[in-house]
């Protein structure tokens, strides 16, 4: 049986340097950092592959198209099962789409790989694996030269330029919530960069500016993306315990502590915006109650002020213990997309969204998430992050609209959670 063959290189090194610098090699093909507490994760050179579309799971791994409906993750999890190499790990991306239904016939909504090549990078030492000794050693050589500074400047990408049609969709759907036709919608609009974007050289620049949840940086099937996620979709130990986090309700962060300070205590106090988190919170109990085991989901925290990068949010965490026969796919297709990036009830705000923005999301309000063989799995929600796809760049984010929603500052809050990725866009030299 192959197996995967490991070295370990000291450092001490910089991470996000590090991680920009291997993205931009040439040695990684088709890849997925992600970020989750202080650890870079980087997967390369596709063992096999798993491509959802929207009526099928296609596996590389054993030939097979499997036919889904409801949630797909099922179908993955048996795709997984036939992993041929032991201790592996799974990494991809699910677009927005996957859940709302309204994918092209035969268009990839979910890609996810098993590397060949995986490192895990830390500050004091890097954890290569291959299945390749030529790929282990090339990586070697990789990493033992000096990851230097991006030479590429920011062209600070423009975010408020007259935008009366998402003021409009605001107030459509202020009238369509007090029609009782929904509850929440979060309606997005997308800039556009007018440049190419040196992906990697953002990344290093928004990530030292940002502080997120989690971040990521990506080249996969068709999509690239470098992006500083507020908060995770679900989060699963080997243990079967799973929590998600909403983030709902923002404020900007300006920098200043005493108008931080503010502003913070303006967010707490505001009825709109504790009533919006209120809301995705509720949805989230329900969500992890169905494949919870009885009595064990609870709210772990609740309505703590996160700050990640541009702004400041209300977060809190549901936690449950999956039922018996239950496993971290079915928790992921309990919450995906999270309430926070959708809407209450989830299927009504799927049909507003698609009919007020115009274009299908993807990736944006997706996820990116890494899997493995011990039944865990860590899922980071696709926010304040840009996007190149086909030629084009672009920016995207969104706000939570209830019935005390005013179109003024729903568009504001689009600017602030923009400011995120926008002044540390690089173009490519």
């Amino acid at each position: 049986m192959t197996t995967y063959q490991e070295i370990l290189v000291d450092g001490p090194f910089d991470p996000v340097l590090t991680v920009a610098h291997l993205a931009s090699s040439g040695l990684l093909g088709e890849h997925v950092v992600y970020e989750r507490e202080r650890c870079w994760h980087v997967a390369a050179r596709p063992l096999g592959e798993i491509r959802v579309d929207a009526r099928q799971v296609h596996s590389g791994f054993d030939g097979s198209s499997r036919p889904w409906s409801g949630t797909p993750w099922k179908q993955v999890a048996l795709a997984l099962a036939e992993v041929p190499v032991p201790g592996w790990n799974a990494y991809g991306w699910a677009g927005f789409e996957l859940a709302s239904g309204t994918g092209a016939e035969g268009e990839t909504l979910a890609h996810l790989i098993v590397p060949r090549l995986e490192l895990r990078v830390r500050e004091e030492r890097i954890l290569v694996r291959a299945l390749d000794r030529d790929v282990l050693d090339s990586v070697r050589t990789l990493l033992g030269e000096a990851a230097t500074e991006p030479s590429g400047v920011p062209a600070p990408v423009a975010t408020r330029a007259e935008d009366s049609g998402y003021r409009a969709a605001v107030a459509h759907t202020v009238a369509e919530i007090g029609r009782g036709r929904l509850e929440k919608a979060i309606l997005s609009r997308a800039v556009t960069v007018p440049y190419t974007v040196d992906l990697p050289a953002t990344y290093v620049r928004g990530r030292r500016g940002n502080t997120p949840a989690r971040s990521f940086l990506l080249d996969l099937g068709g999509w690239q993306a470098a992006g500083f996620s507020p908060e995770t979709v679900i989060e699963v130990d080997p243990t079967g315990t799973a929590s998600t986090q909403p983030l709902a309700g923002t404020r900007a962060r300006t920098g200043d502590p005493g108008t931080d300070a503010v502003l913070r205590e303006q967010l707490l106090a505001d009825p709109k915006e504790v009533f919006e988190h209120a809301l995705s919170v509720r949805l989230a109990v329900e969500e992890l109650s169905g494949v919870g085991r009885e009595g064990s989901t609870r709210v772990e925290e609740f309505m703590a002020v996160k700050e990640r990068g541009s702004v400041q949010h209300l977060g809190s965490r549901v936690t449950t213990q999956l039922s018996r026969g239950r496993t971290a796919w079915d928790a992921l297709g309990a919450v995906f997309p999270p309430v926070t990036a959708s809407g209450i009830p989830k299927a009504a705000a799927y049909r507003l969204i698609a009919e007020l923005e115009g274009e299908p999301r993807g990736l944006y309000s997706g996820t990116v998430l890494m899997a493995s063989h011990d039944g865990s799995l860590d899922a980071a929600l696709v926010l304040r992050a840009v996007y190149r796809r086909d030629g084009r760049c672009w920016l995207r984010a969104g706000a939570g609209v209830v019935g005390a929603s005013r179109p003024a500052r729903e568009y504001e809050e689009t600017c602030e959670k923009l400011a995120a990725v926008a002044p540390y866009t690089v173009p490519t030299t």
